[in-house]
């Protein structure tokens, strides 16, 4: 067992401790690593405001990188020293969609058996299994994705969630390609990560739609080809506006993802797709939100699928290797997600930032 510094919600709402948590050694199929880089993501702002579950305390933090520093005696898929990014998707490879050829719907992912604790003993949950807010981590072993060690460790630690989920809600879930365009509405780190990953696949027309104009820059420097500021026009009606002019009769976007969660903007991107297009919800709603009111009629005329996407429908040993590839060749500028680097003591006041909107990611180095 170790000890370590770590980051912990003991309790809703309450600013996060730094504080020493122990740490086992990994048993069968774990791994401890080494944590290099881990983003703040919103999702650790929900667990520490009790809306994903009230087992506090909360070890938070699970966008990260690191290294390999011990693994169980069974474990041979990664080694001490390797790098890799952590997931929160380790396939089982047992289950209904393992078997049936889908492990990046795996029904029931690997966490660590062991628990880490307070130095009193108390049993810690680590947000999405992970817990990355802390020097060192024990996960399970398929949580770690090996990649190449030259990467800097804080840009490709997003593929870890937020980046990930952006770029394959486009490009796994909502499958687009040359030929089809997309709109993305909400471009917080998700939505442009969505925006990206829609310009590697050679999507056009790109629309990002925000009210922020400086999210709307940032969404144009990764390569959506137009801009659209809700807060002044009808999103719905621009949308459609920009597509009929690049595709002659188009009705709307092929593919629409909804990066925001509410149920405003899902209706607005029902509404702003192409007949027989898709929706791709990837913004996280909060549990008492409900679809909007819409006519079974308009559901049923309009064809195509409203899909959801959860991690961008990733599988980590396929799409993280291809992706650090991409950002190591200089065709994904991961670099551009990362606003600020921060100490381990900064996480509350980096949740502070989150609300001011002008943050993509906030980066804790260790």
């Amino acid at each position: 067992m170790q000890q370590v510094q770590a980051v912990v919600a003991k309790a809703k709402g309450a600013p996060v401790e730094l504080v020493t948590i122990n740490v086992p050694d990994p048993g069968p199929g774990e791994a401890l690593v080494k944590v290099q880089a881990c983003g703040v993501c919103h999702t650790d702002l929900h667990y520490r405001e009790g809306g994903i579950n009230d087992d506090f305390p909360f070890l938070l933090g699970h966008e990260a990188s690191g290294i390999v520093e011990a693994v169980g005696p069974d474990v041979t898929s990664v080694a001490p020293g390797d790098f890799v990014i952590l997931n929160w998707r380790a396939v089982c490879g047992e289950c209904r969609a393992c078997n049936r050829g889908e492990p990046q719907y795996c029904f029931n992912t690997h966490n660590a058996t062991q628990k880490m604790t307070l130095e009193d003993g108390t049993e810690l949950s680590p947000a999405l299994g992970i817990g990355a807010f802390a020097e060192k981590t024990l996960v399970a072993a398929g949580q770690c994705t090996k990649v190449d060690a030259d990467a800097r460790p804080a840009a490709v630690g997003l593929l870890g969630c937020g980046v990930m989920a952006g770029i394959g809600a486009a490009i796994n879930t909502g499958q687009v390609g040359r030929g089809r365009s997309i709109a993305v509405i909400g471009c917080g780190g998700v939505g442009v990560a969505a925006i990206a990953g829609a310009a590697l696949a050679g999507a056009s027309p790109i629309i990002a739609v925000d009210i922020s104009a400086k999210k709307l820059e940032t969404a144009k420097s990764l390569g959506a080809t137009h801009t659209v500021d809700s807060s002044k026009v009808d999103p719905v009606e621009e949308i459609k506006r920009i597509c009929a002019e690049t595709y002659a009769g188009a009705e709307g976007a092929d593919v629409v993802v909804e990066a925001v969660g509410r149920p405003e903007t899902w209706k607005q991107a029902f509404y702003a797709r192409d007949l027989a297009g898709t929706v791709v919800l990837v913004g996280v709603p909060t549990p008492d939100m409900t679809i909007p009111e819409i006519p079974l009629i308009d559901v049923f005329g309009r064809g195509g699928s409203l899909k959801s996407s959860w991690y961008g429908d990733c599988l980590p040993s396929r799409d993280f290797p291809m992706l650090v590839d991409l950002y190591r060749q200089g065709r994904l500028d991961l670099d551009a997600f990362v606003t600020e680097e921060i100490g381990i003591s900064d996480v509350e006041a980096a949740f502070e930032r989150m609300h001011g909107g002008d943050v993509l990611r906030s980066v804790v180095i260790l």
